[in-house]
């Protein structure tokens, strides 16, 4: 009796759709000056503003939030903090500029609150309101702007952030000692050339309860730097769901591989696999591997086996879910990717993220099993 076919052999007639890409097959370069000209908003926080914010009523903490940061916002406008206008620089730097005269107050404001309570729509809507031009404003992860450092070195990397407004620093990480050190002695020298920051960093479940545990994490990481921050505690309930239904369980490998073969843009691989692969690519590509897919289609999910491995995923969770790439997927449901282990760790904060993010990715793509299976 001869077994039974792989899933990668399972694959329907081509009629109309394309092959499906595959992310395995990718390994995209990406230069130094993508890292800078990406530094903006991801796609899924465009349009947001303060206006778009719904503040949930139970939560007075929400209003408070967007009351501060409009008038963050408004206190950005003019001149430079420098005291001059705005100055003139290329990618890779500008002349030598005075010793900045900075204005009284601070100089940043920290989102301090739990998962899903809104605070990178915030941050964005702080971005977009910041009367400024896009290029003399910076937006990124904690770890997109340790890869830029790495990319440029930390001189030019001062000298390349040292004109803008503002920098806004989305899920700042406290779990790794040399890259809090490196951001932290970053932003002192920001702070020195007049940027004003925006930071945020996530609550870990379990602790809302007892007061301002990520603020007090992050002011004592950055020390020197915590009078120029004022904290915005932001309490609520994870929105992603927030009255929404429970994410639809995992798929079979037929229905996935169907779907990829269905949706134009889809991209096709069996999981460990990409794990593998992601081994391969700096995660500061990981952006540009997801270049142009629209749904990210995986067959065979299953925890993933060590630490180094799971880190990397949840690089690529952060940039599927910034671009709302749809992740359909067999295997094992995302909330067991992860080992109690894991959970309990010292990376406990981006492990909790990834499954959220991945559930509410997972619930998006459950159209796409549909329109396939309508299509009979």
């Amino acid at each position: 009796m001869s077994s039974s076919p792989a899933p990668a052999d399972r694959r329907p007639p081509i009629t109309d759709a394309a092959t499906p890409l595959s992310l395995c097959a990718r390994e995209p370069h990406v230069p130094a000056e993508r890292l800078v000209a990406e530094m903006v908003p991801p796609p899924r926080f465009d349009s947001v503003r303060f206006s778009t914010y719904i503040p949930d009523p139970n939560q007075p903490s929400q209003t408070e939030a967007v009351r501060v940061l409009e008038s963050f916002a408004a206190g950005l406008g003019g001149a430079h903090a420098s005291g001059k206008g705005t100055p003139k620089r290329g990618l890779f730097g500008f002349g030598r500029a005075k010793a900045p005269k900075l204005p009284a107050g601070p100089r940043g404001v920290y989102l301090d609150g739990g998962y899903g309570v809104g605070k990178t729509h915030l941050l964005a809507s702080l971005w977009h309101a910041t009367p400024a031009a896009p290029e003399y404003k910076a937006f990124g992860t904690f770890v997109e702007l340790t890869n830029l450092v790495g990319a440029l070195g930390f001189q030019q990397t001062v000298q390349t952030l040292s004109g803008h407004r503002l920098l806004c620093i989305d899920e700042f990480e406290l779990d790794d000692p040399g890259d809090t050190v490196l951001v932290s002695t970053l932003l002192g020298k920001l702070v020195e050339a007049g940027v004003a920051l925006a930071a945020t960093s996530n609550t870990l479940p379990g602790k809302l309860g007892e007061g301002r545990f990520a603020a007090a994490d992050f002011l004592r990481e950055i020390q020197g730097l915590s009078a120029h921050f004022r904290t915005l505690r932001i309490d609520g309930e994870d929105y992603r769901h927030r009255g929404l239904p429970e994410a639809p369980a995992p798929y079979s490998d037929e229905q996935v591989t169907k779907a990829a073969y269905a949706t134009e843009g889809a991209s096709l691989d069996d999981f460990p696999h990409l794990l593998e692969h992601l081994a391969r690519v700096h995660p500061s590509r990981y952006g540009a591997l997801t270049d142009g897919v629209r749904a990210v289609c995986l067959t065979g999910v299953r925890p993933v086996p060590d630490q180094s491995t799971a880190l990397r995923l949840v690089v690529l969770a952060d940039r599927l879910y910034d671009r709302e790439v749809p992740v359909l997927a067999s295997g094992l449901p995302f909330d067991r990717l992860f080992s109690e282990e894991m959970l309990k760790g010292g990376y406990r904060k981006k492990y909790f993220r990834a499954i959220s993010r991945l559930t509410a990715l997972a619930r998006d793509a459950k159209p796409l099993v549909e329109a396939a299976a309508g299509n009979d």
